[in-house]
C-alpha cells in the first residue's frame, strides 16, 4: 500500500478495425492509504478517438474507484500479497468514446516477489522481482439491446451486444540497478543509468462465458523506468499479442509521483495508523 499519484499516463495505439482508429488515452490516478494495510484508488481517463477518414471524437471515460487490502508482506523473503475491488462506473463517461452505460465490478489479487533471498551464486540474479494480478472482470449487465430504425423502410432491427465475464491477468518482470548497486555490487555505473530498472510487462484479456468465444487479447510492453527518491518516470512499447488486439505497436508513458516521500507528514500518511 503507498500514497501516490500518476499524473498522467499518456498511451497510444492504433485499434484493429476497419481504417485502424487511433486511441490516445491520457489518465490520471490517485491512490490513498486509509490504514498501512487498506487504502482507495481514484482513476479517470480523456480519451481521444481519430479515425482514418472522419473527424475525430473525444471525451471522459467512466470513473474508476477500487480498495485494496494488503493481507501478506514477508519482508526476508520480498514477497507481498493484497486484494482487491474496483468498480468502473457505468453511466459516468461520455458514450461519444464508448464508455459503457452498465458498471463492471473486478474482484482480483496482487502479488509482488523480489529475489533477494536468492543464494550468494545467484546474486546478480536478486535485483529481480515479479509483479502480477489476476483479476475478474463482472459487468452489472449480461447484455445491451440497441433498436435502430431504417429511414427509408421504417423497419426496427434490434442488436444484442453480449457483455461477458472476462478474466483479466497480467504480471511484469523488471530488473532494479538501484537494487543491483545497493545489495548487491556497486558497478560505478554513471548517472541517470544507476537509477534504472528494465522491464516488461504482459497484460492479456480473456472472455469467459455468454457465447463469447472469443481468443485472448493483450500485449507485451518492454520498457525502462527512471526511479528518484520523490518521482519516477517509465516509457513502454505496446506490442499486440495478436490481430485481435491490434496490428501496430503503440506505446506507454507515465509520470508517477511517492506522496508517501514528498509530503510523509501530511497527505503522505495514513488517515488512521502509522507515521509513514
Amino acid at each position: 500500500m503507498a500514497d501516490e499519484l500518476s499524473l498522467p499516463t499518456v498511451s497510444t495505439m492504433r485499434a484493429p478495425d476497419e481504417g485502424g482508429t487511433r486511441e490516445t488515452d491520457i489518465s490520471i490516478g490517485i491512490a490513498k492509504r486509509i490504514t498501512p494495510q487498506f487504502g482507495i484508488e481514484i482513476g479517470e481517463t480523456l480519451t481521444v478517438l481519430n479515425p482514418h477518414e472522419t473527424h475525430s471524437t473525444n471525451g471522459f471515460g467512466n470513473l474508476e474507484l477500487a480498495g485494496k487490502y494488503q493481507f501478506l508482506k514477508n519482508d526476508q523473503h520480498e514477497a507481498i500479497v493484497s486484494v482487491g475491488l474496483g468498480v468502473e462506473i457505468g453511466g459516468t463517461g461520455s458514450s461519444s468514446i464508448g464508455a459503457d452505460s452498465f458498471s463492471t465490478w473486478a474482484p482480483g489479487i496482487f502479488f509482488g516477489k523480489g529475489f533477494g533471498d536468492l543464494p550468494e551464486t545467484l546474486r546478480f540474479l536478486k535485483p529481480l522481482a515479479l509483479t502480477g494480478v489476476a483479476a475478474i472482470a463482472i459487468p452489472s449487465s449480461a447484455s445491451t439491446r440497441t433498436i435502430t430504425v431504417n429511414e427509408q423502410t421504417g423497419e426496427r432491427d434490434a442488436d444484442v451486444d453480449r457483455h461477458p465475464d472476462v478474466l483479466e491477468w497480467s504480471f511484469a518482470l523488471e530488473y532494479s540497478v538501484i537494487y543491483l548497486q545497493s545489495q548487491v555490487q556497486d558497478m560505478h555505473l554513471p548517472a541517470p543509468i544507476d537509477r534504472l530498472i528494465p522491464l516488461v510487462e504482459f497484460a492479456m484479456e480473456s472472455p469467459l462465458n455468454r457465447g463469447a468465444g472469443g481468443p485472448t487479447t493483450g500485449t507485451i510492453n518492454p520498457g525502462v523506468i527512471w526511479a528518484g527518491k520523490y518521482f519516477q518516470v517509465g516509457v513502454e512499447a505496446i506490442i499486440p499479442i495478436n490481430e485481435h488486439t491490434g496490428n501496430n505497436v503503440g506505446v506507454i508513458a507515465q509520470l508517477h509521483f511517492f506522496l508517501d516521500d514528498l509530503f510523509p507528514h501530511t497527505i503522505g500518511r495514513p488517515l488512521f495508523g502509522g507515521n509513514k
